[in-house]
């Protein structure tokens, strides 16, 4: 099945590691040209070097803040292109409780998982064209949401009706936005410290011993395993392509099942 993104030009913030990363190698293996964006200088520019592509282009900026998401867009302006798939991917969970979170703690949460977003919506929709893309990337803990990390899950939720109140301003222009919400996604980072706990409680030396397990205590859903980056990314490939041209406004769940209820 050909997604047509060969030449598409795509904005994938926060894509210099993790899931980011991953969705940008997606759309080069797809022919896309490809701005990898970071938040601190230096970060993108590594990526793009480890991409190994001429169509990995590097940006750099705080989007948490005006100043720098004004960045992102100067960057941008000087390669002269116009966007066709803005994805707003950068986000960052922080441990908390609702007895010892501050304020601040939630403030700032907000500012990175919500106001990172608006900022970056507000400077690059006069690019998009009439069948541009937006896609944010929340989580599936906007509609089940935990009693821990109540900032971040408060954030992702205005995150979600974020979503929803853009798609209805932008469709008349043919413009769809999205919310792709994954559960919980096998990176390095998640491979490490659950493989941690699981040896402990001797479910196996591997990951791949252990997952039954540690889906079955920390992730419980029918496929009875962890989401693998690509399987996210893909969704929003399509979601990028013409393929999704009438879907919008929705929260696509990439989690096995595990929230149980439409």
């Amino acid at each position: 099945m050909d997604l047509n993104l060969e030449n598409k030009n795509v904005l994938i913030t926060g894509s210099n590691r993790g899931t980011g990363n991953d969705i940008a190698k997606a759309f080069l293996e797809e022919g896309a040209r490809v701005f990898v964006h970071s938040l601190s200088e230096g970060a993108s520019e590594s990526a793009c070097e480890a991409l190994a592509n001429d169509l990995a282009l590097p940006l750099w900026g705080d989007i948490t803040t005006d100043a720098g998401a004004d960045q992102v867009l100067t960057q941008f302006l000087a390669h002269e292109h116009q966007l066709d798939v803005l994805i707003n991917n950068y986000g960052e969970a922080r441990r908390g409780k609702w007895s010892t979170t501050s304020t601040e703690d939630w403030i700032k949460l907000y500012d990175i998982n919500t106001l990172s977003i608006v900022r970056m919506v507000q400077r690059f929709l006069p690019h998009l064209p009439n069948n541009g893309r937006i896609i944010n990337l929340g989580t599936i803990g906007s509609t089940k949401p935990n009693n821990i990390m109540p900032h971040y899950y408060a954030a992702k939720g205005a995150l979600a009706t974020l979503t929803v109140s853009l798609s209805k301003e932008v469709g008349p222009q043919g413009i769809t936005v999205n919310l792709v919400s994954p559960g919980l996604i096998r990176t390095p980072e998640v491979e490490s410290s659950y493989l941690e706990r699981a040896k402990k409680e001797g479910w196996g030396d591997s990951f791949e011993e252990a997952e039954a397990k540690i889906t079955e205590n920390y992730f419980p859903n029918p496929l009875g395993r962890i989401a693998t980056r690509r399987e996210v990314s893909s969704v929003v490939l399509f979601l990028s392509s013409n393929l999704a041209s009438f879907v919008n406004g929705q929260n696509i769940r990439v989690d096995g099942g595990a929230v149980d209820y439409v």
